[in-house]
């Protein structure tokens, strides 16, 4: 029997916990995620029909979409019960309007329907009040969605003609990738200051021990440089021994500390990484589990409400079961009178649900433990002790500040500490802190003392400081400073971070974020020629009007034609900007950081190889490399990256160097430099064919390369030998980026500590091997593995590949894990047709290579004292009038995952499970 009303929610494990909740009346089915998007190629969003938008059905998502419409037919009712933000809205919109073109369900009530909590009261509650799509944040949606298709589809071929071998350009996600280089020339350009400070530890005439800082001298407060070196400190340190001290004045300070307010997204990845060490990334997805929820007495229940918000307000009855846990558990000392309002301080606060926190109070963490994994009970536990703390009474502390004075009053020393009286929320929880490396020692503890009492100096010392230069951002602080700037929103932090990281513009090091040289170049190259669009006051503005279409304060298209018809004019302006004029600019810009002073004060652009030219950055085709201005009579380069201080450039001066003949041909065998690395040559060619060439993996040592090593890599590839199992051939050899085994056509990066030249058939079929088997997708299609990457594990189905965020164990990864990992991959030009759309990127930025081609030969161009503008490079500024084919669609995807994308990737991430 057809059940009367079709329930639609995101994900299968969603779908399964509202089934039970539901009677045979119902039937519930999952859209696995976004079910449609824009097709990544020319044309998706026309500008010039009023930003028309053409939408594909996901590959993925047709079987999916066909059981929903097949089991749309039969019924009378169809509630979109998807996620209650822009995101969720969106997805109902998509298959309202997927269903509203089967003739067959034209004549069914299709309503919307949301709920916070994946609880049965909650749902049963939201299915009693239905409503229709909201239009306005559908609108809001469209217009983010063609704002980052606008950017990504027009922007990256700019980026990809005048500055070769950098990838995408996404509208947040520059900005960010801004914040985070201009932090790292910050620490650059910073010199730190030298100064001192004297402490002294003195005890009271109880025996007590105090440590005090001098404050004062000679009756004038020191400022923080007034002792500036260790002569000065020495002097004060011997003139302040003999004298005597007593308490002359003692300041005792009562202070409320309240809690802070319960969890937002940004709020909740930032404590995550602070006391967790989690990525956002992991902190949203281990975040879905618990809103999906677990299995409890045999039904499943959500524990936390929904995770991407920036509203800080609580429902009534989840206060008041709040305070009962606090007055049951703690005492009605800790209970204040009146429960605690809060009230988001952004302007643009926008979600219309709650603040995160548990489903039900007085389900305590450690009732908990037998079923919930590691880090879901750590993030449980922090959010259940961040929402009871937030209705606690506040913490009470004494603060004191003790001035002890010589007896001529000339010398003022200073000791403060606090004491907490009572302890209010920080019983249970207290707000974790970014390092600021200032530390005023105000929680330590001073003992009883009175006005007068003789203290005795029992040592004195002088300490020296350096002032620091700010810190680089962590997950955590990065998050924040955004959302002070008003950059991004709840959904969209952990996908900017992510594609930051996937698209190798930055790096995490010791969980602090520093910027790739690739990175840097596309900063500048946009803060140069784009600089309006990478402003943060005009990134947040941007955000408002989406605010303001989602309040229905301003027409969608409106904004859209607004932002448009400045943007397409600046792109167009870059028409005739050439290569080398960009390489003056970056050049210019970036020159300190790649050639910072030598310690020995000589130049440091001065070729080491000619001695007479002087190195600048260059562009090939793949990227930027550093070369000499005596090209092509002085051929030295190097990579693009700071001199490391090891001799390497000196080294690579000396190529190329003659290792000897090859014992076969009798040819001449050199090791060189070219701007990928060393290389080894065989012979020096003729007649028009190229000498035979090798790659030598990163960090070889030019000058300790042997003959036998050098024909060994011209040897390459080699057979390692056949795999037991399958009889097929195993290969090594060295590429672009590093060196690989192939087998069965696949590639498999090496490490770096793994020797190509030397490798044997047991660590190659070790190596080759997958850690775990997870099992056949569920979608079909094959199985799914996690094998050993060069860095970190990854999965591997088909052709796709998609490595584990960092601090996932692959031993704990599940089939739904991987499927969401695979889907996100996909949704990001990986896969199946990644390849395709790398080759057809590489054939499409060929022909405007043309340009640096001189710049790929250590600019020939620039030694004739040529120029020429480049044609027909503005005819990307409409994509809306572009013919697509093919080649073009995936051409253009890494484009096409600009915010949006990602966003709709990572919603796939989590629907899957």
């Amino acid at each position: 029997m057809a059940a009367n009303t079709l329930v639609i929610v995101e994900s299968p494990a969603k779908a399964k916990t509202i089934n039970k909740y539901l009677g045979p009346d119902y039937q519930v089915l999952a859209s696995y995620g976004h079910v449609r998007d824009l097709p990544a190629r020319d044309g998706s969003v026309r500008p010039d029909e009023d930003f028309a938008m053409d939408w594909a059905v996901a590959d993925r998502s047709k079987k999916h979409m066909a059981e929903i419409a097949k089991a749309a037919r039969s019924a009378r009712q169809i509630l979109l019960a998807t996620d209650p933000d822009r995101e969720g809205e969106a997805i109902s919109w998509h298959v309202q309007e997927l269903l509203a073109d089967k003739s067959r369900v034209k004549d069914v009530d299709i309503k919307r329907i949301t709920f916070n909590e994946i609880t049965r009261a909650a749902v049963l509650d939201a299915i009693a009040h239905p409503r229709a799509v909201n239009r306005e944040l559908v609108e809001a949606y469209l217009a983010r969605r063609a704002l980052d298709y606008l950017v990504g589809f027009t922007l990256s071929p700019v980026l990809w003609r005048k500055l070769p071998g950098s990838r995408s350009a996404g509208r947040v996600q520059s900005v960010a990738l801004r914040l985070i280089a201009e932090r790292e020339a910050e620490i650059e350009s910073f010199t730190a200051r030298e100064y001192w400070t004297i402490e002294a530890q003195l005890r009271s005439a109880s025996g007590a021990d105090v440590t005090a800082r001098l404050t004062h001298l000679d009756g004038r407060k020191l400022d923080k440089f007034d002792i500036a070196n260790e002569t000065d400190a020495r002097a004060i340190t011997d003139r302040l021994g003999p004298l005597s001290y007593a308490v002359r004045d003692l300041e005792t300070k009562e202070v409320r500390r309240r809690p802070a307010p319960p969890f937002t997204t940004s709020t909740l990845q930032q404590e995550a990484s602070r006391k967790l060490g989690f990525g956002a990334t992991q902190t949203m997805r281990t975040a879905q589990k618990l809103y999906e929820g677990v299995d409890l007495g045999g039904e499943t229940v959500g524990l936390i409400t929904y995770m991407r918000t920036d509203g800080l307000q609580l429902a009534g009855e989840a206060v008041a079961a709040v305070r009962q846990v606090i007055a049951t558990g703690y005492g009605d000392a800790y209970l204040p009178a009146k429960p605690i309002p809060y009230k988001s301080a952004q302007k643009n606060a926008q979600e219309a649900h709650e603040a995160i926190r548990p489903t039900d109070p007085k389900r305590r963490p450690d009732q908990l433990a037998h079923v919930l994994d590691r880090d879901m009970l750590r993030l449980y536990d922090l959010i259940w002790k961040r929402t009871i703390a937030c209705q606690m009474a506040p913490a009470v502390l004494d603060q004191m500040t003790v001035d002890i004075a010589s007896g001529d009053g000339a010398v003022v020393l200073r000791a403060t500490g606090s004491v907490v009286k009572f302890d209010g929320f920080l019983r249970v929880y207290e707000e974790g802190r970014d390092d600021t490396g200032d530390d005023k020692g105000e929680d330590s503890r001073l003992p009883p003392l009175t006005t007068g009492e003789a203290m005795d100096p029992r040592r004195i010392d002088p300490l020296q400081h350096f002032t620091q230069p700010p810190p680089r951002y962590t997950e955590a602080s990065l998050v924040k400073r955004m959302e002070e700037l008003g950059i991004g929103r709840p959904s969209t932090y952990a996908s900017i971070l992510q594609v930051l990281q996937d698209r190798e513009y930055v790096r995490l090091e010791k969980r602090r974020f520093v910027p790739e040289d690739r990175g840097r170049l596309v900063t500048t190259f946009l803060t140069a020629f784009f600089r309006r669009y990478v402003e943060y006051d005009f990134t947040a503005q941007m955000e408002e009007q989406l605010d303001d279409i989602s309040g229905g304060r301003i027409d969608w298209r409106e904004v859209l034609r607004n932002f448009w018809a400045e943007f397409s004019q600046a792109v167009g302006g870059t028409k005739d900007l050439t290569i080398s004029a960009v390489i003056d600019v970056i050049d210019q810009a970036l020159g300190p950081h790649f050639f910072p002073p030598r310690a020995d004060g000589n130049d440091p652009r001065h070729c080491p190889a000619c001695k007479a030219g002087r190195l600048g950055i260059k562009f090939a085709r793949s990227g930027g490399f550093i070369g000499c201005s005596n090209y092509p009579e002085c051929r030295f380069t190097r990579p693009l990256e700071v001199p490391n201080g090891n001799g390497e450039a000196e080294a690579a001066a000396q190529l190329p160097r003659l290792l000897g003949n090859h014992p076969d041909s009798g040819e001449p065998i050199s090791v060189r430099s070219g701007p990928y690395g060393l290389y080894v040559q065989l012979g020096e060619g003729g007649d028009g064919a190229k000498p035979k060439r090798a790659s030598l993996p990163p960090g070889s040592d030019p000058n300790s390369i042997t003959l036998e090593q050098a024909v060994a890599a011209l040897a390459l590839p080699r057979i390692v030998g056949q795999h037991p199992e399958t009889g097929d051939p195993i290969e090594a050899n060295v590429g672009r980026f590093g060196p690989y085994l192939k087998y069965q056509n696949r590639f498999w990066s090496l490490a770096a500590d793994e020797d190509v030249l030397s490798i044997g058939m047991n660590r190659a079929v070790e190596l080759l091997s997958p850690l775990r088997v997870l099992g056949d997708h569920p979608d079909g299609g094959g199985e799914i593995a996690i094998y050993r990457g060069p860095q970190r594990p990854f999965v591997l189905f088909g052709k796709t590949k998609a490595t584990l965020p960092k601090g996932t164990e692959y031993a704990e990864l599940t089939v739904e894990d991987a499927v969401r990992l695979i889907a996100a991959r996909e949704a990001n030009g990986g896969g199946r047709n990644g390849g395709k759309a790398k080759k057809a990127a590489a054939a499409k930025s060929s022909k405007s290579a043309k340009a640096s081609k001189p710049e790929t030969k250590a600019s020939k161009a620039d030694a004739k004292a040529k120029e020429k503008p480049e044609p027909k490079a503005a005819k990307s500024a409409n994509p809306g009038k572009a013919k697509s084919t093919g080649g073009k669609s995936t051409a253009r995807r890494s484009a096409a995952s600009t915010e949006g994308t990602k966003a709709a990737a990572s919603r796939s991430k989590t629907a899957k499970s």
